[in-house]
């Protein structure tokens, strides 16, 4: 099982980027997907998740600008980001929870979580 995430780098404040991250080695269809980001000296915190379908969740402090959706005929899940601001630099790792899930329920917590991928860096300038 893998997880491939792609698309950071440096953007300027009010700019946007879409990261991308490839699923292999598992049914992706049947496993909620989560981004996560961790600044330089923080914890990872949540970002967004999405179900099995089209619910989905995110940090208030990303509420309104960023969007979350997945392709499962491509096993691929997204983060669309607008809006950028020189704090949402961080690595984003996106995260796939392979157990089963309560719907309606958005998990957010890191041990929500069991398989990760590599993290793509987002640098935004001010």
């Amino acid at each position: 099982v893998q997880l491939q995430a792609s698309g950071g780098g440096l953007v300027q404040a009010g700019g946007s980027l879409r990261l991308s991250c490839a699923a292999s080695g598992l049914t992706f269809s049947t496993v909620i997907m989560g981004w996560f980001r961790q600044a330089p000296g923080k914890e990872r915190e949540f970002v967004a998740t999405v179900d099995w379908g089209v619910r989905t969740s995110y940090a208030d402090f990303v509420k309104g600008r960023f969007t979350i959706f997945r392709d499962n005929g491509k096993n691929t899940v997204y983060l669309s980001m607008n809006g950028l601001k020189p704090e949402d630099t961080a690595v984003y790792y996106c995260a796939a929870r392979t157990s089963s899930g309560v719907s309606g329920i958005y998990y957010s917590r890191r041990d929500d979580y069991d398989i990760w991928g590599q993290g793509t860096q987002v640098t935004v300038s001010s």
